[in-house]
């Protein structure tokens, strides 16, 4: 008894202390109980005899942990089941709810796990079922709880259980039993009803909107998003589905409840409103479903009730959504309370608009509603009116006065985001918006054009004044600007919708009303005294809402493929503002990127939408060509510097600059101009001579710094325009041999420096990269080799440097950030293919070994658990690795034994890795190992290499090496859900062939940790992995053994 008492203040402290120390010591004393299967015995002992729940919470913990992470014997499986369900029957009622619902989980998780292993486990059920008889309040709470549990843990995948075995047990219950628990739900709520206490009925409620929200067929969707349009429910449902009680249960619970109980139920009549339309027995059942949800929802928005909760507005608001996802225009419109029911949906969503500040996530529901309506009026056939016109006017301009409200009434609370803030999800909330505004396009557009005008008027009178007028006024009125522009560009988004009344013409008039009155407004917003404003926020909201214009409108009628149908809309836009042709669009659009950049100075914001929009337009074929013509973009390739783009000289929008020399590169190598190259290189040129020019001693001041990050961003944004040999040969010849030198004069000053010497990294990482073959020199040319001597000599200075430094607070930052781009860079000038790297030992060039070295010396450095632990650092560590087994093998092999064993450790990490492409790296690494031993070691004829010799030898000196890994790839073949298998089943044949005894002691091994009864048919299995395949590494084997694997794995997981 004095050792439980001792157990009982250690799990006290383990659950109760503030001290950090003490609750790791008393993990650590605890740990036995989870990670020893001879501990279960004691845990029983604990929740038999301990008083203290903490010590009954360890116990119960633990078993659940040992269930879960080890392969328990069937019997002893069953043992602590019924010893569990016998627990919560005798003592559950006075057990601390933290305990109780550990037992319960333990309970579920033996059940899904051991599902298929005895018949008692998929009599569950009829188990849980004497819970709910006992005549207690408790034990009924005991049983809705462990029913609850049971689908909860059926329906969610498990850490221990592979995703297939999962699918199979979840269909399995899905099947069995899940029919019988929704029955028991929906009969546990008859008998709640009226006297139930608001425990139990949430418990009942809770359990129907699991089994409705169970994963019928594995798709593991977001239930809010479109994909999920329907519930898949079983056939056999289809009774109770049909039954009218079932839907008006709920119904009643939502009149009967408060919140979150009628929140609960809102959500079962969401997922009953989902259910497929095929589970209906024929259309007159589907039709009186459709009735009684239709009289539900109508009264729930007629008498208001229970709408004032947030939770309950916005299930509502999701239940009304529903309606057009499962059901067609025609039978809403055939219901005979239609045309009072729509009106009552249109009153609660002009309510919804007008309560912005409360309802805004519920509208977006509500909009897609309607915009599912308007866009199936085209395909309604009859008589019978929709009566979707007299609505959806007054709905858009309730939206677009919600709108201009929420700019005069502010935000809620400052965590709360100004949408205009956000332009990517800004448009993802306009999403269903414009569809409404295409319903009756000539109406919305007047509308539209009648509240723009006065404010482009304002806007413009404004724009005259000498002395400002009211700064909060003037913010208004670009807001609401704002927000028109947007509602254009989203309309123009979706252009010529098929299905749409009239046709192709008139709605590019329309588009060209529009698109007028925004380019009209461009116009103003950079004249008279709005040219003083940009450091306003409401004027870069205005001017970031043009650029989303310009980028809807390019993809509507600039595009290489819309450039040829538009005709309608320039002959408009020449009437309205001579604006008679693409080149004259661009040039519009290509001034107010200029004006932007100009202008801008240090809103990053602003200036990214900006650079995105150039990019677009250069990077189109034909919007590239037209460009050239321009003479704003001759201008902008001329005159690159900060003295005419001042945001080039503003450190905190740098990260710019690569994308705005990106941008120019591609539109600079669209002409063929080895003289139009260098002139615009030019102001380029300069910055490098003057830094070249700079002495030594003053080199580390912050002017030099800013100059030196600047550069390197610019001109890796050139590096990365050039795609062809002909466009990376005139970069190359620039930069070298001329300006190469000022790279190394960078490392030597800053390499203390992570600003610095990451932005030069990084260019010299694109440099080198060899992409679409673009690094292809003359076979008399020596600059590959030369080339990768510079990069060798870059890599050195830079490693031996950092290397040197003490680590800073920011390790990642001050050290493993560089030095995984340094391996970056190797692997790419290694993997690049324009480099004979043999020259360079035939000649004592040491320019290889150098770079290997420090490289590895660096790579080395970092602990494992960081390199696994940083994704970027991780990805760069095994490509780097990948590069190194396959093209410098022997270098590895001749490394001392620790040095290597630590690398090839590594892998068998990396194998494990969830990044697939990481995974799959670190297997080609083990494959060309492997395959190395069985061609020089294994098989080998002649005398071995050197290379060989210290193989042998590093294999002699950790004999279990390859069998550890060939385990590790088993392992994650048969009890994982691994998606690259065919890559982890090369290195398994290399490695097999190696030494069949190693394969052999890994059968004997997995057979023995799996059950008794399954070990012949497994062994049957394991025999088949090798039928046909010979003892020889060529690409037919390799596919027959990977053949042979896929069936393998199937039959292995087959329980």
């Amino acid at each position: 008894m004095e050792s439980l008492a001792q157990l009982n203040a250690l799990c006290e402290r383990l659950y109760n202390s503030q001290d950090s120390a003490e609750r790791a010591h008393a993990e650590s004393v605890l740990k036995c109980f989870s990670v020893n299967t001879d501990y279960i015995s004691q845990c029983q002992y604990i929740l038999d005899n301990s008083p203290s729940p903490y010590a009954l919470m360890m116990a119960s913990s633990s078993l659940l942990k040992q269930v879960t992470e080890h392969t328990l014997s069937l019997q002893l499986r069953l043992d602590i089941w019924n010893y569990v369900v016998t627990y919560l029957a005798n003592r559950g009622p006075e057990l601390q709810t933290f305990v109780a619902g550990s037992l319960i989980q333990l309970f579920c998780r033996i059940a899904k796990f051991s599902w298929f292993d005895d018949d008692r486990f998929r009599d569950v059920v009829k188990d849980l079922t004497t819970f709910l008889n006992q005549g207690t309040s408790d034990h009924f709470a005991l049983g809705l709880k462990l029913f609850n549990q049971l689908v909860s843990e059926m329906n969610q995948p498990t850490s221990g259980l592979p995703l297939t075995q999962h699918r199979k047990a979840a269909c399995s219950f899905r099947d069995q039993s899940l029919y019988h628990i929704f029955q028991i739900s929906l009969t546990s709520l008859g008998r709640l009803k009226d006297d139930g206490s608001s425990m139990l009925r949430e418990l009942a409620l809770s359990l129907s909107l699991k089994c409705l929200s169970f994963d019928f067929i594995g798709t593991s969707l977001d239930e809010s998003s479109d994909e999920f349009g329907t519930v898949q429910i079983p056939s056999a449902w289809r009774p109770f589905i049909e039954e009218p009680s079932t839907l008006q249960i709920f119904f009643d619970y939502y009149a009967a409840t408060e919140p979150p109980l009628s929140k609960e139920a809102l959500c079962c009549l969401v997922r009953l409103a989902s259910v497929r339309r095929s589970i209906f027995a024929d259309d007159v059942a589907r039709t009186r479903f459709l009735a009684h949800l239709m009289s539900g929802t109508k009264e729930i928005l007629q008498l208001g009730q229970g709408l004032s909760d947030h939770d309950n507005y916005h299930e509502c608001c999701r239940l009304l959504s529903r309606f057009k996802v499962n059901y067609q225009l025609s039978e809403l419109v055939s219901m005979e309370m239609y045309g009072e029911w729509i009106r009552l949906v249109a009153e609660f969503t002009e309510k919804s608009l007008q309560s912005w500040q409360w309802a805004s996530g519920g509208v977006y529901y509500l909009l897609g509603l309607w915009s599912r309506l308007v866009t199936s009026v085209p395909y309604l056939k009859g008589d019978t009116p929709s009566l979707l016109d007299e609505f959806v006017p007054t709905i858009i301009e309730g939206f677009i006065t919600s709108r201009f409200n929420s700019l005069q009434g502010g935000f809620p609370d400052e965590l709360s985001e100004n949408p205009l803030d956000n332009v990517e999800v800004l448009q993802d909330h306009l999403e269903s918006f414009p569809y409404l505004c295409r319903f009756q396009y000539q109406r919305t557009s007047l509308y539209i054009i009648k509240v723009m005008e006065p404010l482009i008027q304002t806007y413009s009178n404004w724009a005259s004044l000498q002395v400002p007028g009211d700064n909060n006024e003037l913010c208004l009125v670009e807001g609401q600007l704002a927000w028109m522009v947007h509602i254009i560009a989203a309309i123009l988004k979706i252009r010529q919708i098929t299905g749409y009344s009239g046709n192709a013409e008139s709605q590019e008039f329309i588009d060209a009303e529009l698109a007028a009155r925004v380019l009209q407004l461009i116009n103003v917003t950079d004249s008279g005294m709005h040219s003083q404003r940009y450091s306003e926020k409401s004027k870069q909201r205005l001017d970031c809402a043009i650029i989303v214009f310009f980028q809807q409108f390019r993809k509507s009628y600039v595009g290489d493929q819309a450039m040829l149908s538009s005709k309608q809309l320039y002959s408009r836009l020449s009437e309205l503002l001579g604006l008679h042709d693409h080149l004259v669009l661009l040039n519009v659009m290509v001034g107010k990127i200029v004006t932007n950049l100009k202008c801008y100075i240090e809103n990053d914001d602003v200036i990214k939408h900006t650079l995105d929009l150039f990019y677009e337009l250069a990077s189109g074929y034909m919007t590239g060509k037209l460009l050239l013509k321009l003479d704003t973009v001759k201008y902008i390739i001329g005159h690159h510097t900060r003295e005419y783009f001042h945001f080039l000289e503003e450190y905190k929008c740098s990260r710019n600059r690569t994308t705005f020399y990106f941008t120019l590169g591609w539109l600079i190598f669209m002409e063929d101009s080895p003289v139009k190259f260098k002139a615009a290189m030019d102001p380029l040129f300069k910055v490098l001579v003057t830094l070249e020019s700079t002495p030594d001693s003053a080199f580390r001041t912050d002017a030099v710094k800013y100059a030196l990050i600047g550069l390197m961003r610019d001109l890796r944004g050139i590096a990365m325009a050039t795609n062809s040999r002909r466009t990376y040969g005139q970069f190359f010849d620039w930069f070298y041999p001329s300006h190469i030198s000022l790279l190394l004069k960078g490392i030597a000053h800053w390499a203390d420096t992570p600003e610095v010497t990451t932005t030069l990294l990084k260019f010299m990482s694109e440099f080198v990269f060899n992409k679409a073959q673009r690094l292809t020199f003359d076979s008399s040319s020596p600059n590959g080799i030369l080339l990768f001597r510079e990069v060798s000599k870059l890599i050195v200075a830079y490693g031996r440097r950092i290397l040197s430094f003490p680590a800073g607070s920011d390790i990642y930052s001050s050290r493993y950030k560089g030095m995984w781009i340094s391996l970056h860079i190797l692997s790419r000038a290694l993997a690049g293919n324009y480099v004979n790297f043999g020259v360079f030992e035939l000649y004592g060039d040491r320019a290889l070994a150098d770079a290997l070295d420090i490289a590895l010396k660096m790579a080395l450095s970092i602990p494992l658990p960081d390199i696994l632990a940083f994704r970027k650092l991780m990805k760069a560590y095994f490509a780097f690795m990948e590069v190194l087994f396959n093209n410098q093998l022997v270098f590895v092999l001749n490394l001392d034994p620790s040095t290597f064993i630590h690398i090839v450790k590594s892998l068998e990490s990396g194998l494990k890795s969830l990044d697939s492409n990481v995974s799959s790296q670190c297997a080609s690494a083990v494959d060309h190992l492997a395959t190395y031993y069985f061609n020089h070691i294994t098989t080998a004829d002649s005398p071995p290499s050197s290379a060989a010799i210290n193989l042998a030898r590093h294999i002699a000196e950790r004999p279990n090496l390859f069998p550890e890994i060939l385990t590790s790839l088993f392992e994650i073949v048969l009890f994982e859900d691994c998606g690259n298998q065919w890559s982890l089943s090369r290195p398994m044949l290399s490695l097999i062939l190696i030494s069949e005894q190693i394969f052999s002691d890994l059968k004997v091994q997995i057979l023995s940790s799996q059950p008794p009864d399954q070990q012949q048919r497994l062994s049957q299995t394991f025999d088949k992995l090798m039928s046909d395949v010979n003892r020889s590494l060529d690409s037919k084997n390799r596919d027959k053994f990977t053949q042979n694997l896929t069936v393998f794995r199937h039959e292995f997981r087959i329980k």
